[in-house]
């Protein structure tokens, strides 16, 4: 029956897509991350033509059923990073973490620093950090569906590593810690974000996409998102004085309409971004339909995100390349 209840989720069934290519003078290679509890592998794009001088990186995390191929074809973005200039790292869910191929967004063994998923793609990141040059300021995490859900937490429990994240059709920190409860928050939205501790970090800034029609997870879960980053930014706050102004936009791009949500700082500074997507459904929008579940119209997600994280630079990026706590093994789910 749990397999039956996660079909919703979990029915990214991998269609015969083409490889990714690399973009023209770049290079898109596997290798893999060997932490103490096990291994991960991944690929990374280094675009060419760009000199030696440090780079920004982003991670992408796929959803449940895609690999690295299709999640980069799905959402161009090695193109848009040989045009930019940065690196974009795909690590990938194996089957026998998760059936499905899931990130375990929803296991309570993968909601802490050092232990579990969130250890091991961290570990791809200081990989990554150690072998290319990258600008450790500017390191960025993104993903869709399970892998929105795993970049949230990633933010969460690695503020001093990622200067800012993307979540696309994802759901909030903590939104269930087992299988039923996962089910739950995605047919329902979570009753409410996990509260945020009073030794938490600064919220990372975080940039939101979400169909309004996705039935696969819940619009609501979104809000979520946005409100964990809200109050883990103002928890910081002596007496919350420095509040947030909220500005509301209407518009549409590409055919699709859609509502955007921006949250700024006293200095002006935007913290997060809400973009609900008109008629939408479970899809990475502005994506290119030779990847599974895409939108091709419609805003581009992955410029947008891309425009938002590198207005982002991490303060705290001195220490993310210093050894961490060994990595606590932790059951499949």
């Amino acid at each position: 029956m749990l397999h039956t209840m996660l079909d919703a989720w979990s029915s990214f069934a991998l269609s015969p897509f083409a490889p990714a290519r690399a973009s023209s003078g770049g290079t898109f290679t596997a290798d893999r991350y060997h932490g103490d509890a096990r291994s991960l592998r991944y690929k990374l794009f280094v675009p060419g033509g760009h000199g030696d001088d440090p780079l920004p990186l982003v991670v992408m995390l796929h959803g449940g059923g895609q690999d690295a191929d299709d999640f980069a074809l799905g959402t161009g973005m090695n193109e848009l990073a040989q045009e930019a200039g940065y690196l974009v790292a795909y690590p990938e869910q194996p089957a026998d973490a998760n059936w499905s191929r899931c990130w375990n967004w929803f296991d309570d063994g993968h909601h802490q620093r050092g232990r579990g998923e969130p250890a091991l793609i961290a570990g791809v990141v200081r990989k990554v950090m150690a072998e290319h040059a990258v600008d450790r300021t500017r390191v960025y995490v993104a993903g869709l569906s399970a892998g929105g859900a795993m970049a949230v937490i990633l933010g969460r429990t690695y503020p001093d590593l990622f200067a800012a994240v993307g979540c696309h059709s994802g759901l909030a920190y903590g939104s269930a810690t087992d299988h039923y409860g996962a089910m739950l928050a995605m047919r329902d939205g979570a009753a409410a974000p996990a509260p945020v501790r009073g030794n938490a970090p600064s919220g990372v800034p975080t940039i939101v996409f979400h169909g309004d029609q996705d039935s696969t997870v819940h619009p609501n879960n979104s809000a979520g998102v946005i409100q964990q980053t809200i109050d883990a930014y103002t928890a910081q706050t002596p007496r919350g004085r420095l509040a947030l102004s909220l500005s509301q936009e209407r518009g549409e791009m590409a055919g699709r309409g859609f509502t955007r949500h921006v949250h700024k700082s006293p200095a002006g500074n935007i913290l997060a971004e809400h973009w609900t997507l008109d008629g939408v459904g479970h899809a990475w929008c502005g994506g290119n339909r030779r990847g599974s579940y895409t939108e091709a119209g419609g805003p581009d997600a992955s410029r947008e995100m891309l425009r938002f994280f590198l207005r982002h630079q991490c303060t705290g990026a001195r220490d993310a390349l210093d050894p961490v706590e060994p990595e606590v093994a932790v059951q499949p789910g």
